[in-house]
């Protein structure tokens, strides 16, 4: 008996060993699933913050976009509206030299008011007056003349046609002679 004993010890001593082996490796495991489950949650957290990143961008950005579209929305309704406004210029200086001056301050009403409508949808003038230098990115030349005095040299001489802004952004340049 003694030797079956033995032996049987031997075996229990060698399950156990093997059981506790395979706890060790089974605590190894759980350690090795825990740490890939923390490296999948961070790399999850890491993907869910930049897309997250990423659509607040896309939300100023079209926000932006939007605000941008609203300021130059009107902008053709306003580029239709130019020559009226034009026509309505040439009318008063042409109504001013007459003797009437009821017709006189009833087309300068109108014409106030269409000004006052036009710039209140963020209408303005381009600001460009003889006798200031000419600069290609506010003006458009269209002719070149001998300057009638020295000082006019390279500036303006005369305005053909005003030029107006929406904004920042000029949807019309002044069109200007320039002495030369």
């Amino acid at each position: 008996m003694s030797t079956e004993n033995t032996e049987i010890d031997k075996e229990k001593d060698e399950v156990t060993i093997e059981n506790t082996a395979g706890e060790e490796q089974a605590v190894t495991e759980e350690l090795s699933v825990e740490e890939q489950l923390a490296k999948d949650l961070a790399s999850e957290k890491d993907k869910h913050l930049r897309l997250f990143a990423e659509f607040e961008n896309y939300k100023r950005r079209t926000s932006k976009e939007r605000i941008d579209l609203f300021k130059t929305a009107n902008q053709e309704v306003l580029l239709a509206m130019l020559p009226v406004l034009d026509d309505f210029d040439r009318a008063l200086i042409e109504i001013a030299k007459s003797e009437d001056e009821t017709l006189t301050k009833g087309v300068e009403l109108i014409h106030e008011k269409l000004k006052n409508t036009l710039s209140s949808k963020g209408l303005e003038l381009v600001d460009v007056k003889v006798g200031d230098g000419f600069d290609a990115d506010f003006a458009e030349a269209i002719t070149q003349i001998p300057a009638p005095t020295p000082k006019l040299k390279g500036k303006i001489v005369d305005v053909l046609e005003k030029g107006y802004k929406l904004g920042d952004k000029i949807i019309r340049f002044p069109k200007v002679v320039i002495g030369q």
